[in-house]
């Protein structure tokens, strides 16, 4: 498991961390005769450069902490750092944390409203002051990393695909040039092909900039295939904080929660069933294939 932030603490360990979460919960109607405790002492560490996937069922408190990571939300109780500061301290720039750590909604182009493509992911960096030379040409490397055809720049966003919209509400994040790219179920309402190539483009977006991404999903399939760190949220808390691959051996715990293992891996146990000495011990269809090969050239 990794180290919590007060091991950190204590250890001195040296690591880039943009953000740290410290016991922090959240409660709806916290006032009211019926209050709803969304997080529950969370503490996590969240450093540069991972991409890390948060998956729970319905109501488990995905949306609610990512939404705390700008500081759309303000916890109930606990901290929140970025880079070092507290970003509930009244000398804090929040402005500065969201144009940091961009947040994209689920259903995005929802967001959409500017006449054509390009001015609508203008208006970020526009609202940051910038110069109409510095705006545009971000506008532009976003649109670029976001694969989205110049033959579209000036169309009217609400002409596009379902996957071409979502492209471009991406890219009006990005031309914020955030540290952190956070994506809540951002392939909510796709189709299959659809959800494919905006997967594809947001991991080779994280490997072409470097930059941290936050994939929230109910999917264990796409986080299986794209991320290298997978937090399990159920009912406000942390359930699980580790690699994909040690996370989905717990795949009963995670049935009893509403989730699942990747396909792949009740695959590979059905062979074992049935005889066929391979491993489960799998989280994709390339690394299942592996095996099975694996498995046929030693018999």
């Amino acid at each position: 498991m990794r180290a919590s932030f007060e091991q950190i603490m204590e250890r001195g360990m040296v690591v880039r961390m943009p953000i740290i979460l410290d016991k922090v919960s959240h409660i709806y109607g916290e006032d009211t005769r019926m209050p709803v405790k969304a997080l529950n002492n969370i503490s996590l560490v969240i450093p540069d450069g991972q991409f890390i996937g948060i998956i729970g069922h319905t109501g488990s408190g995905k949306s609610t902490l990512v939404q705390h990571l700008n500081g759309l939300m303000k916890a109930t109780s606990g901290n929140i750092y970025f880079n070092g500061e507290d970003i509930d301290a009244d000398d804090f720039n929040k402005k500065n944390l969201r144009s940091k750590v961009g947040l994209v909604f689920q259903y995005p182009e929802h967001q959409l409203f500017e006449t054509d493509v390009f001015t609508d992911v203008c208006f970020g960096p526009k609202n940051l002051g910038l110069s109409k030379k510095e705006t545009e040409l971000r506008a532009y490397e976003a649109l670029k990393l976001v694969g989205l055809d110049d033959e579209y720049f000036y169309q009217s966003p609400f002409d596009l695909s379902g996957g071409q919209k979502r492209r471009v509400a991406i890219a009006g994040v990005l031309a914020m040039k955030p540290q952190m790219l956070v994506l809540d179920e951002p392939t909510a309402g796709l189709d299959p092909k659809g959800r494919d190539e905006i997967l594809d483009q947001i991991s080779k977006l994280k490997q072409e900039t470097g930059m941290t991404v936050i994939l929230v999903s109910h999917s264990m399939d796409d986080v299986a295939k794209y991320v290298d760190r997978i937090i399990v949220m159920n009912k406000g808390s942390v359930l699980y904080d580790d690699e994909p691959r040690e996370v989905f051996r717990h795949y009963a715990k995670l049935e009893e929660i509403g989730l699942a293992a990747p396909q792949v891996i009740y695959i590979m146990k059905d062979l074992q069933k049935h005889g066929y000495d391979v491993s489960d011990n799998v989280t994709t269809i390339q690394e299942a294939k592996e095996e099975i090969k694996r498995y046929f050239r030693k018999g």
